[in-house]
Formats: C-alpha cells, structure tokens, sequence
C-alpha cells in the first residue's frame, strides 16, 4: 500500500538534464511528480517509471488547457522548461520568448496563493561583473543574451507573486542520465579525456559552477524550507569555485595530465560572461552543495569512458 505523499510536485521540463537527476530525488523523499516533457532531446527517466509516485505527461508546456489541469492538481511546480543556453536561444528566438517566458508567466498566472513555486534562473543574469567584487543577490542584473534577459524578466515576475523562491544557478556541470556536453565544465573535461587539448579564447573570464546533483539538492532544501526562504532569490555555486576557464583547465589537468592548454592572442569568445559569485545567503539557510570541482571531473573522465559526442548538447 502505498504512504500518502508528502507534496505533489510538477516538474515541466522533467526529462531534461536537471530534471533527470531532481526527480528521483523528489521521488526518493517521499513526494509524488508528475513530469510534463516533449521529451524533444530524447527519452529519460527510465530508471523511475517503476516507481508509482511518478506520472509521465508528454505533452508541450504552451499547452494551456493541459497545463491548468496539470497545475490544478499540484501543492508545488518546478518550471524546468526552457530552451537552456545562450546559442540556443540566439538561434530559436521565438520559442524562447514562448517557453522561457510565456509559458512560465501562465503557470504563474494559474497557481493560487496556495501553491508553491521554485524556479531555476542564472547567475548568466550578472553578465559582466567588476573586477574582484563578487555579485551577491543584490547585484544589478546585466544580461547580455536573450537567455539571460528572458530568465532575469520571468524572475522579477516570479518574486512578485508572493509565492516563489528562485535560484540562480552557477554553471552546472557533471553527469546526468540526459547528458550535456555543452556546458563548460563538461565540455572541457570531454576536449581533455577524448581530443587532449583545448584552445581558450579570452582565458581570463572567470564563472561560478556546481554539480548538477546539488542542484537537486538546493531544490529538495527550498521545499523543506519554503516558509522561511520564499520571496527570495538565491545564489547557488560552489563558493570555492570562482575560477577562470585557465584556472578550470588547470584543475582538469591534474587529472588528466596529458591535457594541452592553448590560449589563442586572436578571436574571442562569443559568451562575454565574465563574474565572480558569493554563495553566502542560501549557504546561510543551511544549505551546503556535496560535490566539489574536483570529484565532478572525476566522475566526468569516468563518465567519458561510456559517453561520446552525439546528441548530447542542446546545440
């Protein structure tokens, strides 16, 4: 017989690389969640359909009549959808705006005050920040990529609603059953285990990251504190991983050793983000991420032993 569930929770966009891992986590702490994905990069989620907790909905997330349903018989949503990354937005504009914003403003528009919301923005809202000062909560925001103004725009709408708690996510990085190989920390650790060398443009700018695992967990700590936490945003990175992409290779090389690192004095990097982020509020709350740098690239090189570049990006 099956325990009553402590929440039920919709996961849009459940499927994807964040979703594959928060999930069975929601899964493992008793709650009952319901996915709504299009499942567009491909099947996931397979290891938990055994679990009778879990409802899979293919379906679109612009899908009003579904989703009222679907939010109609929830206690929280996790907005998960979104076309994720600067270059896929810059290259799908339109469908951006539709599911990054749109889509997110009618779930806001449908849940009762009730009802719990937890969203993932992007510390990418900071843009570019000022040397040696780190953007804390109360930065000025200054996107420079319709991924950035989309998710820093839907978040000011969120916190206004009086039931939302949003976290801006450092870089993610490590493995997940819907793998990327797009983002940084990923795709350098890839270009070490399988090309053994890199060539950095503009090596100095600097990101946040945290493993996609305490992701997961910052939402599960959201929810068992929602009382306390809402109305707010968070940071949430790794506080002693402020690196550079030169200091982020030199870590992968030592563990790779073999890894070559070139730094180009011609061309530029297209994604100008260049920040350092401080982690204390949330960290304040209790929370505190597991997976250091250090260890995800360990579990990526192990990783890299199975997973080759396919379909694995969202490019």
């Amino acid at each position: 017989m099956m325990t009553q569930p402590q929440h039920r929770i919709l996961v849009t966009g459940g499927a994807g690389y964040i979703g594959a891992i928060l999930v069975p986590e929601l899964l493992r702490h008793g709650h009952a969640v319901t996915v709504l994905d299009n499942f567009s990069f491909g099947p996931s989620l397979l290891d938990c359909v055994h679990n009778e907790r879990l409802t899979i909905v293919r379906g679109d997330v612009r899908d009003e009549r579904l989703v009222k349903e679907l939010v109609g018989q929830a206690d929280a949503v996790i907005p998960l959808a979104c076309l994720v990354g600067a270059p896929l937005c810059a290259q799908r504009p339109v469908e951006a705006q539709t599911i990054n914003y749109d889509a997110v403003k009618m779930i806001i528009d449908l849940t009762s005050k009730d009802q719990k919301l937890l969203f993932p923005t992007t510390n990418s809202g900071y843009g570019v920040g000022e040397k040696d000062r780190f953007c804390t909560e109360e930065s000025p925001l200054r996107p420079i990529s319709l991924y950035g103004r989309l998710k820093a725009d839907i978040e000011n709408v969120l916190l206004d609603s009086g039931r939302a708690i949003t976290f801006r996510l450092a870089t993610a990085f490590g493995i997940s059953p819907r793998m990327r190989l797009d983002l940084l920390v990923n795709d350098f650790t890839y270009r070490a285990v399988v090309d053994r060398f890199i060539v950095l443009f503009e090596a100095h700018f600097k990101r946040n990251y945290i493993h996609v695992r305490d992701i997961a967990k910052a939402f599960v700590h959201g929810l068992n504190h929602f009382d306390s936490m809402k109305n707010e945003a968070y940071n949430v990175g790794l506080s002693d991983a402020n690196l550079s992409k030169r200091e982020l290779c030199e870590e992968i090389k030592k563990q790779v050793p073999e890894f070559h690192i070139v730094e180009s004095e011609i061309g530029q990097d297209p994604d100008k983000r260049d920040y350092i982020v401080s982690n204390e509020k949330i960290e304040a709350t209790g929370y505190k991420p597991e997976v250091s740098l250090q260890k995800g690239i360990a579990e990526l090189i192990r990783g890299y032993q199975i997973v080759r570049r396919n379909q694995y990006t969202n490019t």
